[in-house]
């Protein structure tokens, strides 16, 4: 798996609970982050080196556990690697289609995969009458790396990201960011104040280590040996700081990260 950071790692817990057994390589782009910022070609070539890398260690398949690399590379990936790549935008549309009545689904996530309106065509693959709304939320990235997950500051910047999308009505909401499952409990008690007690939250990196975990199954690619699986973590820039962060996402204490240059 990789990421511009440590959004991913909410990926990398999920799919650990999924498929225990699995060896995970996760690198963490941390020299280049955040990619939600950045152009869709600067993000396309980061995405190549990330990949590159993982590849040149013998994985099996490549999750690109970032929305904003899963809204701009997926398929350049595929072309450029002879190997499957799985990304966190189809799983969570599938998702929030299955989960609105209504067909009104709002999305959370960062500028620049508002900006490339991914989910809005991934979302039309599952349904063709469902309408998506998109509210970037670029501040929620910051609270969840600084551990800031409840109380009156998150509340107050979630409420203001969420008042566009109570104006659209939306019954379903996709945390379209891999940091945001950190604030889930904030943001679905203040969606359920704003939005209405029926909306529903998708956390689209448990959709996404859902579908991983399919897929292997399906091909028969899960690793059938019975003891837990290792996970190596690989960043590009201080990996001391990552350590300490990586601690809050993954819910273990962390040590080992390893510092490379891609």
């Amino acid at each position: 798996m990789f990421d511009s950071g440590l959004g991913g790692l909410t990926v990398v817990r999920a799919l650990r609970e999924a498929l225990p057994n699995e060896d995970v390589v996760y690198l963490g782009d941390t020299a280049r982050v955040p990619y939600g910022t950045k152009g869709a070609a600067t993000v396309v070539r980061y995405a190549i080196g990330c990949t590159k890398y993982l590849v040149d260690r013998g994985v099996k398949a490549v999750v690109i556990a970032c929305n904003t690399v899963s809204a701009v590379a997926p398929e350049r990936l595929r072309i450029e690697f002879d190997l499957p790549v799985l990304g966190v935008i189809d799983p969570g549309a599938r998702a929030a289609v299955a989960a609105s009545v209504t067909g009104r689904i709002g999305v959370l996530a960062t500028t620049g995969t508002v900006a490339s309106g991914a989910y809005a065509r991934a979302v039309q693959q599952y349904s063709t009458r469902a309408e998506v709304f998109s509210q970037a939320a670029p501040l929620l990235v910051p609270l969840a790396e600084e551990g800031w997950t409840e109380g009156e500051v998150p509340n107050l910047i979630i409420d203001r990201y969420l008042l566009p999308l109570r104006e659209a009505n939306v019954d379903a909401l996709v945390l379209g960011c891999t940091h945001y499952p950190l604030l889930r409990p904030a943001i679905e008690l203040r969606a359920r104040a704003l939005l209405g007690q029926s909306v529903n939250v998708v956390d689209s990196a448990q959709s996404a280590a859902a579908d991983v975990a399919d897929f292997l199954r399906t091909r028969q690619m899960q690793n059938e040996r019975g003891d837990r699986g290792t996970l190596e973590l690989l960043v590009t820039d201080l990996p001391a700081t990552f350590e300490t962060i990586a601690t809050r996402f993954l819910g273990e204490r962390v040590s080992g990260t390893t510092q490379v240059n891609l």
